[in-house]
């Protein structure tokens, strides 16, 4: 059954091992993976499969969930060419990245910067659903805008248009960043220019910011970003309480800290056997950044983790031993969730 709930792209955070560990948690219908760069070439299938490796699996995580891969450019010819390429492996769906707001990615003519062309949006779109099989979604997500939001109902046009089957609505400018709030009353006015199906994207932490968000926006689904990421269990959590209160249940994390922990110890004896020892910790303590606006117990790990890169140190502070193998992380936070009840 369709939850209506989207996991979010996350250039350099959201890869294939965390899109694993939270859609087996549960209550997530679909990802989309990192964005895969185009420039002036036909990319390799290898690149395609590295970045995605859920596409040697029928595109899905091990969990079953659905992986749609991420493409951005501004030549809607390569773009093309690369989406044809890609068709080749059979992805559940292909997204064109027009809401990326990094300065270095702007700079280059991609993200959030062709939001201010709109012909030229429209016919990446174009191009894209022609060069790939009928069947096969092509969909797309933008922010409001760079610097106002005077274009935003000529993009979402111009996308509606050229053949795109869904838009996700990061409601932020290019300027804002990631800094709250989302203007998901926004989206709301888009809604009213397009019929193309909407979804709702920003500054989702809680189930009872899920509710508000669906009402200022109009939208039915949401797709959830660093906020998943802080409480793996937010989609388990918006599904049991649809309409909590401000201040109630809504305001609690859906996984408690002893499931978190099992998703982490997992993620850690992934990340020590995967990456080389000097990336290891950075990558533990960018997840335990986030976790901590949810959970007290990550601000504590983080705090006494700060400046500690030693392997088996880590292992021995945050888990109490060194992981021999992977846990079964999943069975470990579904006997802790309680979210059925």
């Amino acid at each position: 059954m369709a939850s209506g709930l989207l996991l979010a792209p996350m250039e350099g955070l959201m890869d294939a091992t965390l899109r694993d560990l939270i859609t087996r948690v549960g209550g997530v219908e679909r990802c989309v993976s990192e964005f895969v760069r185009v420039t002036h070439t036909v990319l390799p299938l290898r690149v395609f499969t590295r970045l995605v490796p859920e596409l040697a699996h029928g595109s899905r995580t091990p969990a079953g969930v659905p992986v749609r891969v991420q493409l951005m450019g501004s030549d809607p010819a390569c773009l093309a060419d690369n989406a044809a390429q890609l068709a080749s492996l059979a992805p559940e769906g292909i997204d064109l990245n027009f809401g990326c707001p990094a300065r270095t990615v702007n700079r280059h003519r991609g993200g959030a910067a062709l939001l201010d062309e709109p012909e030229l949006v429209g016919r990446i779109v174009e191009a894209v659903r022609r060069a790939v099989p009928p069947e096969l979604p092509v969909s797309a997500k933008m922010r409001l805008g760079m610097r106002d939001d005077g274009l935003a109902r000529d993009c979402a046009q111009a996308i509606e248009a050229a053949g795109a089957c869904e838009l996700v609505v990061h409601a932020r400018l290019q300027i804002h960043g990631y800094r709250p709030p989302a203007y998901w009353d926004r989206i709301a006015h888009l809604r009213e220019a397009v019929r193309l199906p909407l979804v709702a994207n920003g500054e989702i932490w809680s189930a009872a910011d899920a509710a508000r968000c669906r009402a200022e926006s109009g939208c039915d689904r949401l797709m959830l970003g660093r906020g998943i990421v802080a409480d793996p269990g937010l989609a388990l959590a918006i599904l049991a309480n649809p309409a909590p209160e401000p201040s109630g249940s809504g305001a609690s994390p859906g996984l408690p800290w002893t499931g978190v922990l099992a998703l982490l110890e997992d993620f850690w004896w992934r990340t020590t056997h995967a990456l080389e020892p000097r990336y290891r910790a950075g990558r533990l303590k960018q997840w335990l950044q986030l976790l901590r606006q949810r959970h007290p117990e990550a601000a504590e790990a983080y705090a006494e983790l700060r400046t500690v890169n030693d392997s088996r140190v880590i292992a021995q502070r945050l888990f109490g031993h060194e992981p021999a193998q992977p846990p079964d992380a999943v069975a470990a936070a579904a006997s802790t969730a309680d979210l059925a009840t």
